[in-house]
């Protein structure tokens, strides 16, 4: 089984030696992915906008890899502060309400401090 790499090109990338994402098989692994907008490289401040980023990245990752939205069947997300919780839900489900994939949030300090939020998904085809 062959296995594919996906890059949007974000400097972290190389420089921490991961791939935005992996296909292998009928199987997708998005990395964790941050509200920047890769073509820019900016970070909103507001954290509703940082997570409206990190859906757009996987949504444009899982099309280049040949998967849909509801193919995703676990999220982690990951949050600097639990009181981001309400910011954030909207968002949610607005992205994922209709899928309802597995899911865990973890409340935890990320590698940057404007990152807010980081989410990660795994989808699987058919």
């Amino acid at each position: 089984m062959t296995r594919r790499l996906i890059s949007t090109g974000s400097p972290f990338e190389k420089k921490l030696g991961f791939s935005r994402a992996i296909v292998k098989g009928d199987w997708c692994f998005v990395s964790g992915v941050t509200g920047y907008d890769y073509t820019t490289m900016a970070m909103p401040k507001d954290v509703a906008m940082q997570a409206e980023n990190c859906f757009q990245t996987i949504a444009a990752v899982l099309d280049e890899a040949g998967f849909a939205r509801d193919d995703i069947q676990r999220v982690q997300y990951t949050i600097i502060d639990a009181g981001l919780v309400d910011v954030i839900a909207p968002v949610l489900e607005r992205w994922l309400g209709d899928i309802r994939p597995a899911a865990t949030m973890i409340v935890a300090g990320l590698i940057r401090p404007e990152m807010a939020i980081e989410i990660e998904v795994t989808a699987l085809r058919g």
